[in-house]
C-alpha cells in the first residue's frame, strides 16, 4: 500500500532528522516550540518529561563530548493533520547500539512553518505478542 503524505510535513521529518542526528542545535532550535514537551516512556512505566533547553542539553552535551553521529534511520508509520496541527507516528532507530523507538511527533504550524510542539517516544512494540489494545469480542 502506497501511502501518500504531505510533503511539506515528510520534508520537515527529514530537516528534523538530519538536524538533530548531526547535533546542530543552533538549527534545532527553530525547529522546536518553545513550549516543547519531550516524553520518554522509562523502563520502569512511568513518563520523564523534559523541557527543550533539556533535550537540546543532552544534544549540546554529545556534540561538545566528540560524539559520532547519530543514525537518521526512520520510517513514517502515519501521519494526520488537522488544519494547523499534525500527529506523525515514526519508526526511529538512532544507532545500531539503541533500541528501535516508536516517536509521536506533535506538530503545530507557527508562523507558516511546522514545528514540534511536543514528542512522546516509546519503546518499539514487540509486534509478534500483540494481541490488540481491546479483549476479544464475545
Amino acid at each position: 500500500m502506497n501511502v501518500q503524505h504531505n510533503p511539506e510535513i515528510v520534508r520537515f521529518i527529514d530537516l528534523l532528522a538530519e538536524t538533530g542526528s548531526h547535533y546542530r542545535i543552533e538549527e534545532m532550535q527553530a525547529l522546536y516550540t518553545e513550549d516543547l514537551g519531550f516524553l520518554v516512556v522509562t523502563p520502569q512505566g512511568g513518563v520523564a518529561r523534559f523541557s527543550k533547553d533539556e533535550i537540546l542539553g543532552e544534544f549540546r552535551d554529545r556534540r561538545d563530548a566528540g560524539d559520532a553521529p547519530l543514525s537518521t534511520e526512520r520510517r513514517i508509520l502515519h501521519i494526520e493533520e488537522q488544519q494547523d496541527l499534525a500527529t506523525v507516528l515514526l519508526y526511529r532507530r538512532m544507532s545500531h547500539e539503541a533500541d528501535p523507538a516508536l516517536y509521536e511527533l506533535r506538530l503545530r504550524k507557527v508562523d507558516g512553518e511546522w514545528r514540534v510542539a511536543g514528542e512522546t517516544v516509546s519503546p518499539w512494540p514487540d509486534l509478534t505478542m500483540a494481541r490488540g489494545f481491546l479483549p476479544p469480542r464475545k
